[in-house]
């Protein structure tokens, strides 16, 4: 009887444009697909591809490394405003989601799998979660990283208590939470929020190249470095565990209808 694990169908991913490279295809390429052309957002069906896959890739044993970047104008632009004000007005939608936010940063963190993270333009989201948690993070210089959450009127819950503090020290990470300010690639390999920092014609050559050099090497040695190091992470579940439940507490307060309808309308919110 045959032991081998039936191979992965990755065509029922509908919002990521997902390649292999290398020889043996072991270097799995995910893009997340931009909005009319301009940037990748998380709505109903995004939001949850991008915290399922990852178990996907954990089982995939044809895969050695994965690649995380996105198209058009930049790596991620944030949720779909129509998921938040669903979120906002909706009970099931809220309770689905926050299981579908929980499980991307956990999901991310115990893929045995290395995964390296190309960051350009505007970075903000569900798809800054997996940029910054990944296991190599490069970002182009002039990239934009954003966490938005405060700016919507919501604790800043997803990702960013469990590793901002960690990457870059917790002045730094209260200072760029708290105010929603924007860090750029250079200052956030300055600070320490991301592994790398490249010129922007060079970002998709360096996560390739490091990308390679991952799916080249020991597999045991990496994966077992990658679960030990991301034990800090663990540690820190019950930190991250309480922001999500404060952000989704706040979705069903009333800043975050003021914080929509300020985006929507392209001005400044009056809390």
């Amino acid at each position: 009887m045959s032991t081998t694990t039936p191979a992965i169908d990755y065509s029922r991913y509908q919002t990521m444009t997902i390649t292999r490279r290398g020889p043996d295809g072991s270097v799995i390429d995910l893009q997340m697909k931009a909005k009319n052309g301009k940037l990748p957002t998380a709505g109903h069906e995004g939001h949850w591809e991008l915290s399922e896959i990852w178990r996907d890739i954990d089982k995939d044993e044809t895969v050695r490394c994965a690649v995380l970047r996105g198209e058009g104008m930049g790596f991620s632009g944030g949720g779909d405003l129509a998921l938040v004000q669903d979120m906002a007005t909706d009970f099931a939608v809220r309770t689905r989601v926050w299981k579908e936010a929980r499980d991307l940063v956990y999901n991310v963190i115990n893929c045995e799998k290395p995964i390296v993270s190309a960051m350009h333009g505007p970075a903000v989201g569900a798809g800054l979660v997996a940029g910054l948690l990944a296991d190599v993070s490069i970002a182009a210089k002039s990239a934009k990283i954003v966490d938005g959450h405060t700016r919507l009127g919501v604790a800043a819950g997803d990702h960013a208590a469990i590793c901002w503090p960690l990457l870059c020290g917790m002045a730094k990470a209260k200072y760029y939470l708290m105010l929603c300010e924007a860090v750029t690639g250079e200052e956030a390999e300055r600070i320490g929020l991301v592994s790398l920092a490249v010129d922007d014609d060079q970002l998709l050559d360096k996560a390739y190249e490091v990308a390679d050099k991952l799916a080249a090497g020991s597999t045991t040695a990496i994966r077992w470095t990658k679960y030990s190091l991301n034990n800090w992470y663990r540690q820190a579940g019950p930190t991250f565990d309480t922001s999500l439940a404060l952000e989704f507490m706040g979705f069903g307060g009333p800043d975050v209808h003021e914080g929509v309808a300020s985006l929507r309308e392209r001005r400044a919110p009056k809390y």
